[in-house]
């Protein structure tokens, strides 16, 4: 989730024209495609396996204080309150870019800089990991890299102290039963790509939202709810499915005739808005509709229009298993540790960022129908490689399109100075294929093995 910093003024939005103007101006030539890496943490006292909150002499504030002076980040504030971190000239000083954000629940974010390689994406990780371990260890905090809260009730995680999420937590109980769980007990890797025009961006939405369960599945690792198995594999996903139909899903409407930036637009201009941010403050406006906006008729701010600006906010409160913005963005992995921050992003730029490889994977999904897109997601939640899909599995599905991934990384033919290519970062995945095991398979063998029905020790196995 963004978070929005006052500056100039954004252009004020007219017609339904400047919408899709804003979306096509992400369009770039393959050689500026970049690789955008997102990744969030638990945090929790080592001492004691409690959530920790924001104030206090350990808590997130304080680590975040921590990583201002140690290591040269600066504060983006929202009143007296540090919500994220930055360091606009990094790139000039040779350091650690991207943003650094909380999510409602305390989870601890890294939106990284937009990369070339997926090397460069391993150094970035690593480099992250080594600064929040180095303060968090003197704090006694420490980090975990899973799905979902494997212990704390709702009750007991903490929240931030960011307007956009108060907002949004009154708002999700109206539309959903589990909309709450999903801001304060989920955690997420994700990766943002780019696309060269229309039909390339319509080509890779068609088949990123078509193989999204199949990254589910492969990443799933969230199967327990306060300290017991919750009968899923990758609870953060089901969670997705109670959340908001208006604003989740997998867009059937994006494999339909005509798709493009204007049908996209006309999708989110229709979605629920959450608020308009106005002077360094959020405005409730949540349920509104972004027409009525433009046609100068919120309650709330009655004969103003939006700005651009308040577009792009709109488009981080939709929550598809893909999204739109000036890149697309991959929404179905659970979070984990470092090698799999790794994998994720490996996974998704040999499918898209190599023609071969995305004609293969378009050749493998474009005679799905809707309702079997819909199976596959309904059933990989609590199936993950079990899932039956026509004649074969999900498991199956991961091994045909990880070796389409693969290739698609050789042709890409980025070396390392160690002489590997980005396939690497593959192996964790073909790890658990040839095992037949996701994540949560090996931690509920664990729960019911050597664990002896306790899910405190995930918190030394899967820290960082």
């Amino acid at each position: 989730m963004s978070t929005r910093q006052a500056g100039a003024a954004s252009p004020i939005v007219t017609t339904r024209a400047d919408l899709v103007d804003w979306i096509a101006a992400g369009e770039k030539p393959k050689a500026q495609w970049r690789i955008g890496t997102e990744h969030e943490k638990f945090v929790f006292h080592t001492c004691c396996l409690t959530p920790v909150p924001y104030a206090g002499p350990d808590g997130i504030r304080a680590l975040m204080e921590a990583l201002i002076q140690r290591y040269g980040w600066e504060p983006i504030m929202e009143g007296q309150n540090i919500i994220a971190l930055k360091r606009p000239d990094a790139e000039t000083q040779g350091l650690l870019g991207g943003t650094i954000s909380l999510e409602p629940g305390g989870q601890f974010e890294l939106s990284g800089a937009p990369l070339e390689n997926l090397h460069q994406t391993a150094a970035e990780t690593q480099e992250h990991l080594r600064e929040v371990l180095s303060v968090g260890e003197k704090l006694g905090i420490g980090f975990i890299g899973v799905g979902f809260s494997p212990k704390w009730t709702l009750e007991e995680t903490p929240r931030m102290p960011k307007r956009r999420y108060e907002v949004m937590t009154r708002y999700m109980p109206q539309v959903g039963k589990a909309g709450l769980d999903m801001m304060y007990r989920t955690a997420t890797i994700q990766v943002n790509l780019d696309f060269a025009n229309e039909a390339d961006m319509v080509k890779k939405l068609r088949v990123s939202l078509a193989l999204q369960p199949i990254a589910t599945a492969l990443f799933a690792s969230s199967p327990f709810t306060e300290g017991k198995p919750n009968g899923f594999k990758s609870l953060r996903s089901e969670v997705w499915r109670d959340t908001d139909p208006n604003r989740t899903g997998m867009l059937p409407f994006v494999f339909e005739d005509g798709m493009g930036y204007e049908r996209y637009v006309d999708y989110a201009l229709d979605v629920p808005m959450y608020f308009v941010y106005r002077d360094g403050e959020y405005i409730d406006v949540a349920g509104a509709s972004f027409r009525s906006f433009m046609a100068g008729k919120l309650d709330a701010l009655p004969g103003e229009l939006p700005t651009l600006d308040d577009w792009s906010d709109h488009l981080t409160t939709l929550f598809p298993e893909v999204r739109l913005k000036r890149f697309l963005e991959m929404r179905g992995a659970d979070g984990g540790r470092w090698r799999r921050i790794c994998a994720l992003p490996a996974f998704w730029v040999g499918l898209l960022y190599d023609d071969q490889a995305l004609d293969a994977a378009w050749s493998y999904v474009k005679s799905w129908t809707a309702e079997e897109r819909q199976a596959l997601r309904n059933g990989v939640p609590r199936q993950a490689f079990d899932t039956p899909f026509r004649d074969t599995t999900v498991w199956q599905m991961s091994l045909d399109v990880l070796r389409i991934a693969r290739s698609g990384l050789r042709r890409r033919a980025n070396i390392n100075p160690f002489g590997q290519d980005e396939t690497i970062y593959l192996e964790p995945l073909f790890e658990l294929v040839h095992d037949r095991k996701t994540v949560a398979d090996e931690l509920l063998e664990r729960f019911h093995g050597r664990w002896k029905g306790s899910v405190d020790p995930i918190f030394v196995e899967l820290a960082f």
